[in-house]
């Protein structure tokens, strides 16, 4: 009878044993944002979703992620007491990674006041302070930059753009129906469209453009003189997200300490940075 009693005992406390396991083991982490639990409820664990795009996020010769926004987000994470971890994703799908939780944040060059598929940006994550100033700008071979003094010549053109980009939106309006866009999985790999000649420009963004057109690989390419709205990066976040005012906190105080500007020299960034703190979207 006692052995009984005692068998009893053991396959309750296994068990009890195994649902603690698995309660574990199932928490999804800051409600489902793809980082582990800390005791103050926040995400020990900020998981960026990114591309590659110089100057903000980039990869050295070693393979480590490099870049201001890099930097900025490691920074960050630094303030809050999160380990940073960067995760390449395509820009195409950066709404879908934020929802699933396999990324935290959309923090690569985010232009934050534009749209996709209609709706606003502000309308589908939460975003933080805009902290640098952006517009979109158009790239053509060097020798056919007389071809395009503004948005007018852009009508009935091939034009590439990256696929879910402020880029793509602009290009769409601009080349009109009688033109012919082409998309891509990068901004970078759009210059190397207009330099093969398969479209006759790029719209990308001009921070990516004053680093790649009239150098290296791309010295035969150009910035035309077409000069377009002015735009802002912000970080994305779920919406109704924690992380969104205690990043905001980090990002204050990191510019106050001055060293986001120190950051933005090292890069040549300093004359687009701007932090507003009524940036809502």
């Amino acid at each position: 009878m006692m052995k009984k009693t005692l068998s009893r005992v053991l396959i309750v406390a296994m068990a009890l044993g195994m649902l603690v396991m698995f309660a574990a083991c199932g928490n999804p982490g800051n409600g489902g944002n793809g980082g582990d639990v800390g005791d103050d409820g926040g995400s020990e664990t900020l998981i960026c979703g990114v591309t590659i795009y110089e100057p903000m996020n980039f990869q050295d010769d070693e393979g480590n992620w490099t870049g201001f926004d890099t930097e900025f987000a490691q920074l960050v994470g630094e303030k809050l007491g999160m380990e940073v971890k960067f995760q390449e994703i395509k820009w195409e799908n950066k709404y879908s990674e934020l929802e699933s939780g396999a990324i935290n944040c959309i923090w690569n060059g985010f232009t934050a006041n534009s749209s996709d598929d209609g709706k606003k940006r502000s309308e589908l994550v939460d975003f933080s302070y805009s902290y640098m100033l952006n517009q979109q700008c158009v790239v053509v071979k060097a020798d056919r930059a007389g071809e395009f003094a503004s948005e007018d010549d852009l009508v009935g053109k091939t034009a590439a753009a990256e696929s879910g980009s402020a880029g793509e939106s602009f290009a769409t309006d601009a080349i009109g129906d009688s033109g012919t866009l082409i998309t891509s999985t990068s901004q970078i790999s759009t210059l190397t469209e207009v330099k093969s000649g398969a479209v006759d420009c790029a719209v990308i963004d001009i921070l990516l453009a004053l680093e790649k057109a009239g150098s290296g690989d791309y010295a035969d390419l150009a910035i035309a003189d077409i000069t377009l709205d002015s735009e802002v990066y912000a970080i994305g976040f779920q919406k109704g997200s924690e992380l969104t005012e205690k990043v905001n906190q980090a990002i204050q105080e990191l510019y106050d300490e001055g060293k986001l500007e120190e950051l933005a020299e090292k890069y040549g960034l300093e004359n687009s940075l701007q932090l507003d703190t009524s940036f809502a979207g």
